[in-house]
């Protein structure tokens, strides 16, 4: 069974809204300065020279050195080239383009659209076809798309006003009440979530994502908070999330995946995040559970 989160999330804006946004991040990625010191910026922080990146954009030092100084202004073609050479995500690709005082290029589809049918009936597909084991979609904000059995397995005793209106993968992880009690290596997976967040942040210029980071950040960790090896040694490949349920202790590594060269914002900013057994006791227990 497919659990759908219903409430609205940064993927699902209205046309009106995303209209809006874009207004904004043309207004704060512009300014006075243009795109050139925004590509200089993407350019540093892929740490790739001038003549490097000319090279793989069939352009020359020259005329880069121009475009990051403002003495030229490139077309919009010219920014996605640079944009895709230089990984820059999609969202961040349209902010570009404002920058330079073109359109966004790149769609951003609400989740529930007739467009995206076939997508969300392959994700869904996909996470029921993983059960027992949990798996769940999430959006750039980490609000629950979908989720499988496994994940409702685990969430089991949440209070519902963290499960309410929508579902944040990161607040139910890192909230006093909700699995962090139950998490034996506590300290451990809650600094490779945080972790994981920052290296978004430096990504996206997102204030939902630095609110949300600032607030699960913030939450107290008890003095005592289970931390460390197992009592017994198990040779894991991968930091393992180590969750209570019904009196065991379970193990999981975890894999993200996104999709391949989207088209659309929505569609680039999902992740499908699967939790794969890391022991033979929590794979044997999760197939009972299951029947």
């Amino acid at each position: 069974m497919t659990i759908v989160a219903t409430g609205p999330s940064a993927s699902a804006a209205t046309p009106a809204d995303r209209t809006g946004r874009n207004r904004k991040a043309d207004k704060d990625n512009k300014g006075d300065k243009g795109v050139g010191p925004l590509l200089r910026a993407w350019r540093e922080r892929r740490r790739i020279s001038q003549l490097e990146l000319a090279l793989r954009a069939d352009s020359s030092a020259r005329h880069i050195s121009f475009v990051e100084n403002g003495r030229s202004r490139p077309s919009a073609e010219m920014v996605l080239r640079l944009a895709e050479h230089l990984d820059v995500p999609v969202r961040e690709r349209n902010a570009l383009l404002l920058a330079a005082g073109y359109a966004p290029h790149y769609p951003e589809t609400p989740l529930d659209d007739p467009a995206l049918d076939a997508l969300r009936d392959g994700m869904q597909r996909l996470i029921q076809g993983y059960e027992p084991y949990p798996a769940l979609v999430v959006d750039a904000g980490y609000t629950v798309v979908a989720a499988n059995r496994g994940i409702a397995m685990l969430l089991e005793g949440v209070p519902e006003r963290l499960m309410t209106p929508v579902q944040n993968a990161m607040r139910l992880t890192l909230h006093p009440e909700g699995l962090a009690p139950r998490i034996r290596n506590l300290r451990e997976w809650r600094g490779h979530l945080l972790a994981q967040m920052e290296r978004q942040l430096a990504l996206h210029r997102s204030e939902p994502l630095r609110t949300l980071y600032e607030e699960v950040s913030a939450y107290p960790v008890p003095e005592d908070a289970p931390g460390g090896e197992p009592a017994e040694p198990v040779p894991y490949f991968a930091l393992p999330l180590r969750i209570e349920h019904g009196g065991r202790v379970l193990s999981f590594v975890s894999s993200i995946s996104t999709f391949n060269t989207p088209m659309d914002v929505t569609v680039a900013e999902l992740a499908i995040e699967t939790f794969l057994p890391a022991d033979p006791a929590t794979a044997k227990y999760l197939h009972t559970l299951a029947g």
